[in-house]
């Protein structure tokens, strides 16, 4: 199951972000287009993003079908990439044959539009027919980012952690694939039945997603319950896991009937999240150099195929420091320093390439920015679904308030790179390094905060138990710090 999802999502961030590539191969030449008007349809995708985030879990919640429900966008999504510029597989096609400002801008919207279906999800909850220990109590309801919905219905908590990361890690791998890609398109088939290369990325790539999405619907299941293709003891044993393990965390406000607005508003209202979506906004805001990376190591000087071979090396890095970083935290079960030291990296990172002249620093702050960026957003993540757990209406709310921010950066960061802005692109890096900076002063105050909760949280456990009084939380619960 991971395989295929880190699959699905590495031609999630491929699709979303060819149009950098498709940039060095002639997209704005062929379509005159204007700095500000690629800018604009560079950022309208993050617009259908967020707004069809709810709406799209409420559906894929309601028909509890995530392998037909993901694997059709994914194939809409290439339909639109392979007329304009597409979403996952339909609408990254539909990129290729945009003729003009409006339909890039249109399909850009639908791409955006179709690829909220991985952001966010929620588990549905399941009732335990097994017959096994626990069979009286409903399994709790976990809830996740994106395809980690359907992660989280089969993996436990303990197992949760590196999986996250390690799926976080396909949107690294795609960047790192996209450069040396695209570099074999640009080369190869430019020109090719008349069509110039940047058309041909949108194609190609397209018809990769529906071929993956139609390979996934097969092979990717459901949750636990209702996969058909496993045996009825594989599903009550994969339930039983589960059941398990929401018995060491029981939900002592009974989170199964909590109403989602009711969850919302706990979320509004709790000092806590606040912090944590200034964390994940901070962490977030410097994402949107994926649809430019290409431009600013063009910035360098050099040809068009050493400029998108030159784009891999930090992604590979990137991916391998996050999957590093995330096992360890895992292990170690801490949070703030896995979190700091990336986010620190991506400063140094900013600072060097907007300060530097040399081709030297400026490829070497690229390299370091890169992996400090992913991995700092996803401690971030990881650090806000394990702070904001209980009830799990508040934590679906909180995650899905916190993810829907950290998409704002995108929608203006797009204006942050414009044409004249290079080599050292001065606007952009200062912004991004001030927002690493408040990332990680948020950090600071979120450690300390949690630190104080803990020491509270010690305390009245020694009351209570010298009292013979029960505690609303579990005996030993601390906060992750």
């Amino acid at each position: 199951m991971l395989p295929i999802m880190i699959l699905m999502y590495i031609m999630n961030y491929l699709d979303r972000n060819a149009i950098g590539a498709a940039r060095l191969g002639g997209l704005e030449e062929d379509l005159r287009l204007t700095g500000v008007q690629f800018k604009t349809c560079v950022s309208v995708l993050f617009v259908g993003y967020v707004l069809m985030q709810v709406p799209s879990n409420m559906f894929l919640n309601k028909i509890g079908r995530p392998a037909m429900y993901l694997t059709a966008c994914m194939a809409v999504w290439l339909v639109v990439s392979d007329e304009y510029v597409s979403d996952k597989g339909i609408f990254c096609g539909c990129s290729g044959a945009a003729v003009n400002f409006g339909g890039l801008l249109v399909t850009r919207f639908l791409l955006g539009f179709v690829q909220a279906a991985f952001y966010p999800g929620e588990s549905k909850p399941q009732q335990n027919n097994t017959g096994m220990p626990n069979k009286k109590r409903e399994k709790f309801r976990q809830v996740e980012l994106g395809c980690v919905a359907t992660l989280s219905s089969w993996y436990v908590r303990k197992e949760l952690g590196v999986r996250t990361g390690l799926f976080y890690c396909g949107s690294m791998i795609s960047g790192a694939f996209s450069g040396l890609f695209t570099a074999g398109i640009t080369n190869g088939m430019d020109g090719a039945l008349g069509l110039l290369a940047w058309r041909w990325i949108f194609i190609v790539e397209g018809a990769l997603t529906v071929a993956i999405a139609v390979f996934a619907f097969f092979i990717l299941p459901d949750f636990p319950a209702n996969t058909k293709w496993l045996t009825d003891q594989e599903r009550q044993l994969a339930m039983w896991r589960l059941e398990v393990d929401a018995a060491e965390r029981e939900d002592w406000t009974g989170s199964s009937s909590q109403p989602l607005f009711l969850g919302f508003k706990l979320a509004v209202t709790d000092p806590i999240n606040w912090i944590l979506a200034v964390l994940v906004y901070g962490a977030a805001a410097s994402i949107s150099i994926n649809s430019f990376f290409p431009t600013v190591v063009g910035s360098l000087g050099k040809d068009r195929t050493t400029t998108l071979l030159l784009t891999s090396p930090p992604y590979v890095l990137a991916c391998i420091v996050c999957a590093t970083v995330s096992w360890n935290a895992d292990r170690t079960g801490e949070r703030y320093w896995h979190t700091v030291a990336p986010l620190s990296c991506s400063l140094v990172g900013f600072i060097v390439s907007c300060a530097a002249t040399g081709i030297g620093p400026r490829y070497f702050g690229a390299m370091i920015m890169l992996p400090g960026i992913y991995t700092g957003f996803n401690m971030s993540i990881v650090w806000t679904a394990n702070t904001i757990y209980r009830p799990a209406a508040k934590r679906v709310a909180a995650l899905a308030l916190n993810n829907a921010l950290s998409m704002l950066p995108s929608v203006y960061g797009s204006y942050l790179y414009p044409n004249d802005a290079g080599p050292r692109f001065v606007l952009a890096f200062t912004v991004n390094a001030a927002m690493a900076l408040v990332a990680i002063l948020t950090a600071t105050v979120l450690h300390f905060v949690l630190k104080r909760k803990n020491r509270k949280l010690e305390l009245a456990e020694r009351e209570a138990e010298a009292a013979g009084e029960t505690i609303a939380f579990g005996k030993g619960f601390r906060y992750l710090i």
